[in-house]
């Protein structure tokens, strides 16, 4: 990470479970801790791979969302967050993607976000109030399929950091 002239430049990393644990769960088969061999033995089930949590009185609803990509490197201005309930993000295009998040609480600062690269085979499900970007595809229009709530209540807060975060990937 670096900074220069109101702006933090910053490397996205690989996703991980262990490195994303503290932001909600990674959603993959690999490494799945339960796994187990369904329909006469011509499935195999990677079981509860996500804490989905709908909130009091909210339901789990499932969507596609189509993500257009976003060229590098990118300008972080703004995070968003769901406080009342969890959103997951599993992507169905067979691309990588970008996921920059915050830990819960007061609103972030460039310096609070992680960036983390996910393979195409790794979803990624929010925990609730947990701060993190929108949708950030690359390379090509993307879609996502995503569990989140629907339900009473604002679950949508939107902040500006005051500062800027630059990302981009690994070279």
């Amino acid at each position: 990470m670096s900074t220069a002239a109101g702006l933090t430049l910053r490397t996205a990393e690989p996703l991980s479970r262990e490195a994303f644990a503290p932001f909600g769960d990674v959603i993959q088969a690999e490494g799945a801790a339960r796994h187990y061999t369904i329909n006469g033995g011509n499935t195999e089930r990677f079981h509860d791979l996500a804490a989905v949590e709908p909130g009091a009185d909210g339901r789990a609803i499932v969507s596609i969302f189509r993500g257009q990509p976003r060229a590098l490197p990118f300008r972080v201005e703004m995070m968003e967050r769901h406080p009342l309930a969890s959103q997951a993000f599993m992507p169905l295009s067979g691309r990588p993607y970008l996921v920059v998040v915050a830990p819960p609480g007061a609103a972030p600062t460039a310096a609070d976000l992680r960036v983390f690269i996910a393979s195409a085979e790794q979803g990624v499900n929010y925990a609730p109030g947990v701060w993190h970007h929108p949708l950030l595809a690359l390379d090509a229009v993307c879609d996502f399929l995503v569990v989140d709530r629907a339900g009473p209540g604002h679950n949508c807060d939107e902040v500006e950091l005051p500062e800027a975060l630059l990302i981009d990937l690994p070279r």
